[in-house]
Order: structure tokens, then C-alpha cells, then sequence
């Protein structure tokens, strides 16, 4: 950390006359993760976080190209806060749009071209940059700033437990990784995030302790690719992911450790053998394979068979028999047949999902696969997704029903909507509703679950 960065840390969050701010985030954690810091580099420049945009005197839109038309979703959400900025200078108020994340990364100088009411437009690698930003845009000059920084933006963000005013969690997301090398032929990251860069494991352990010791009982650890992860350890040697959870398990007050978003490809023997070893990383791995085709899988440039993710599955299941799998789909990818897709409902069958997210597939212009040829009919793939999820939610039910009548530990982690009702996270990342009037947010209480949701379970605390 810089010295310029510590002195701003420690500056008092002003009074009544702050400036606020509203972000607006899409898409993944990472996302979730990076508002976060951008809210933290705000807090120092004076902004507090409010969840009204009309009472904001800055909006930030994080934004994710991940999804469908994407960016015009974002140039609609633009189009709205064009006329909300015209009635606060009518009123003589000052009101600043930015946008931030992977679509300004993509669109750049074409999102100020097409709507100039925006101020700000930073890069998912630049945002550490934003108060310098704004403080250009107040003196006229319109900012796209979507380069990749040569500095490591991390040294140059706030200590996140030492601005003034953050509301504490038991639980905390952590970026280890950013970026993608491995060029899936329908994904955007590769050009959005760039490359793979781990952060330095001295960083990562300094920021993970400050966070255990603010209160934090349980860390997510974040990445395009997460477990490519990789560094140096303190005698110089190199290790991934796997000893990177060894390490993070020996902080004391730390209670739970997760990671997401992982690729099959770099899924190695240590990072199993972490499954096995420390009970404290949860039972939950979210492993996507998009497809259970071996042809498609070729086409998606995934570099692994289907039989290959099995085979994986089956050793993670066999030293973690209780872990609960997680993946992602896409139907109707360029040249996908009826076989094609036949064979990734029969992996799903074989996986069984405790979770898992599908969708149909879209072009994302400057990929690979919008040039194959062979697009699949729309309403092909309506078919198909509304046939594969029905599969995918009858296996998410049923993993739910099997909670019923289990003792499970339970993070508690913020207050129900009844009084006395605390909800928490199982170890497999279930909601849990439960009546606990003697314990408190950050307790790690045993219950057993008496009923199943949809989407949550519900419990009471288990005696003895």
C-alpha cells in the first residue's frame, strides 16, 4: 500500500454535507467485489453509498457483458439517467454518471459518443483511478479511461477496514485472479478483463487477516478463472490455488473458505487434495462445463472432454463425498444437433446438480463463435433450455428435500424478517431461515433443518 493510500484510509467519512453515491452493479461477484472497492475509493473522496439514485449526486453503473445485448441494456439505463441529470441542473444540483466493467471496457469512447450526459468511463483494470476521474470531469474534461493499467491497482485502493463508515459482514468476497487465457469461443472476458494476473500471495494474505480481523468469518475467494491462480510462496517456490487455501486456513477467526469461478483445466491434484484436507473449505465447488458434448465442447475451444469433467468429479467426490456440484450451460450453440444436446442432458443426469445456471446461447460480437456457421433456430434452443432446466430444477429440489431432518453448522449472517429470525449459510451456500433469539450475527450455531423452500431451507436450533 502506498503511503498516499494509508493517510487517505484514515480520513473521517464527512457529515451532513457528503456527496452520495448509487452503483448500480451487473453480473457476476467479481463484479459485486469490485463496486465494493470502488465504493471504498469513493468513501475517501467524500461519497457515501445510498440505495436511493435519486437522491444520489453520482451514479456508477458496473456493468457485465457477459449476457444478452448487454450493452444496449446499459444505453437504456443511460437514456434514463440523461433526463434525471437535466432536472438536477435545472435545480442547479450536480449529478455524474459513470460507467465502469466490462461493457465500458468493450464499448469505450462509443459509450460518450452515443450518450455525452455520461462523465465517466472506466475499465474494470482502472477503476482504483476514479476519484482522479471525476475530479477531471468536474473540471470539464470527459474521461474514458479503459486501458490497462500498468500499476497493480490493488496497491493503490483502500484498506476496505479502514474506511470510516463501512458497514462490517461476516462474510467477504476476495479477488486473487482477474483475466482469461483461455479464449472459450462464445466468451468476451479474454477482451474485456485481458489476460490471467494473480495477485501476489503476501497481498492477498495481508488483505484476507485485515478482513478476519474486522469481523469477517468467511471468505469467498474470486476469479475469472480462479484456480489458475499461482505465485511464489515466502522461500520462492511456486504454488496455486490449493496451497494458497492451506495458507489462508491458518488465520485465526477464520472459519469458512469458498472459491468461485473455477475451470475443469486447471482443477489439480493439490486443490483436491484441499477438499479433502481442510474442513473449513465448504462443500460447494461451482465447476462449469457448458456442454456435455465432446464436439461442441471442441467447437467452445473448452480443451476437455466430457468423460475428462467426469472422471474429474468423480475423484473430487471421492476424497469430499459431501460436496455439492455446481456448473454452468449453453444450449444451442453453433452446430449443436439433437444428439449434441442429448449428451449434455445425459451428464447432467450422471453429475446430478445440487445448483446450476443454463442459458440459451447469444453472439457476442468479436468472438470466435459468431463467425461458425450453423446457428441454431431460436426457437430450437427455447425448447431445449426449458427441457434442460426442468431437468436441472428437478435435481435442485430434490438436494434441497435431502436437507430435511440434517443437523448442519450455520454462519449466521444478517437478521429474518420476523422477529428473532436470523438468516444464515449452509456449507453447501443455502439460504437458511431459522428462529435463534440467543445467538448473533456471526455466530456459527449447529441446527436442523425442518422444511425446504424453492430457493431456502428453514431450521431450528438443535438442542444439546
Amino acid at each position: 500500500m502506498t503511503q498516499e493510500t494509508a493517510s487517505l484510509t484514515e480520513t473521517p467519512m464527512p457529515g451532513a454535507n457528503t456527496r452520495k453515491v448509487f452503483i448500480k452493479t451487473y453480473g457476476c461477484q467479481m463484479n459485486v467485489y469490485d463496486s465494493g472497492r470502488m465504493a471504498d475509493a469513493l468513501a475517501v473522496d467524500g461519497y457515501a453509498p445510498t440505495e436511493v439514485m435519486e437522491e444520489a449526486d453520482l451514479v456508477l453503473l458496473n456493468t457485465c457483458h457477459i449476457r444478452e445485448k448487454a450493452a444496449e441494456k446499459v444505453y437504456s439505463a443511460l437514456g434514463r439517467l440523461r433526463e434525471h441529470k437535466k432536472a438536477r441542473a435545472a435545480e442547479g444540483k450536480e449529478f455524474m454518471i459513470g460507467v465502469a466493467g466490462c461493457v465500458a471496457q468493450a464499448e469505450g469512447e462509443e459509450i460518450s459518443r452515443r450518450e455525452p450526459a455520461v462523465d465517466v468511463v472506466l475499465g474494470p483494470q482502472t477503476y482504483h483511478r476514479l476519484p482522479q476521474a471525476l475530479q477531471k470531469a468536474r473540471a470539464g474534461e470527459r474521461v474514458v479511461d479503459t486501458e490497462y493499467a500498468l500499476e497493480d491497482k490493488f496497491e493503490h485502493l483502500p484498506d476496505p477496514t479502514k474506511v470510516i463508515g463501512k458497514p462490517r459482514s461476516v462474510t467477504a468476497f476476495l479477488t486473487v485472479q482477474e483475466g482469461c487465457d483461455k479464449f472459450c469461443t462464445f466468451c468476451v472476458v479474454p477482451y474485456t478483463r485481458g489476460s490471467e494476473v494473480s495477485r501476489p500471495l503476501s497481498q492477498l494474505l495481508t488483505e484476507a487477516r485485515r478482513l478476519v480481523d474486522s469481523g469477517v468469518r468467511e471468505l469467498t475467494l474470486l476469479g475469472q478463472n480462479v484456480n489458475a491462480w499461482h505465485g511464489e510462496d515466502e522461500q520462492g517456490m511456486a504454488i496455486g490455488l490449493g496451497d494458497l487455501l492451506y495458507k489462508l486456513a491458518q488465520i485465526p477467526g477464520l472459519a469458512r473458505l469458498r472459491y468461485t469461478t473455477s475451470h475443469p483445466r486447471d482443477m489439480d491434484d493439490r486443490l483436491i487434495e484441499a477438499h479433502r484436507d481442510l474442513r473449513m473449505l465448504m462443500p460447494y465447488l461451482h465447476l462449469p462445463v457448458q456442454s456435455g458434448s465432446d464436439r461442441i465442447l471442441k467447437a467452445m475451444n473448452r480443451r476437455h472432454k466430457a468423460s475428462e469433467y467426469v472422471a474429474l468429479i468423480e475423484r473430487i467426490r471421492s476424497v469430499r463425498p459431501d460436496i455439492a456440484l455446481s456448473g454452468d450451460f449453453i444450449v444451442g450453440f453453433p452446430g449443436e444437433t439433437d444428439q449434441d444436446f442429448e449428451d449434455t442432458m445425459n451428464l447432467v443426469r450422471e453429475v446430478n446438480y445440487a445448483q446450476a445456471y443454463s442459458f440459451k446461447y447469444s453472439t457476442r460480437p468479436g468472438t470466435p463463435g459468431a463467425d461458425l456457421p450453423d446457428h441454431v433456430a431460436e426457437d430450437v434452443k427455447t425448447e431445449r433450455l426449458a427441457r434442460l432446466q426442468a431437468l436441472l430444477l428437478e435435481q435442485q429440489q430434490a438436494f434441497m428435500q435431502s436437507m430435511i431432518g440434517k443437523t448442519i453448522d450455520l454462519l449466521l449472517e444478517k437478521p429474518g424478517r420476523m422477529p428473532g429470525q436470523l438468516i444464515g449459510r449452509s456449507p453447501w451456500l443455502q439460504s437458511v431461515n431459522v428462529d435463534a433469539k440467543s445467538s448473533q450475527i456471526g455466530d456459527i450455531i449447529q441446527v436442523r433443518i425442518t422444511a425446504a423452500g424453492p430457493n431456502s431451507l428453514f431450521a431450528e436450533v438443535a438442542e444439546g
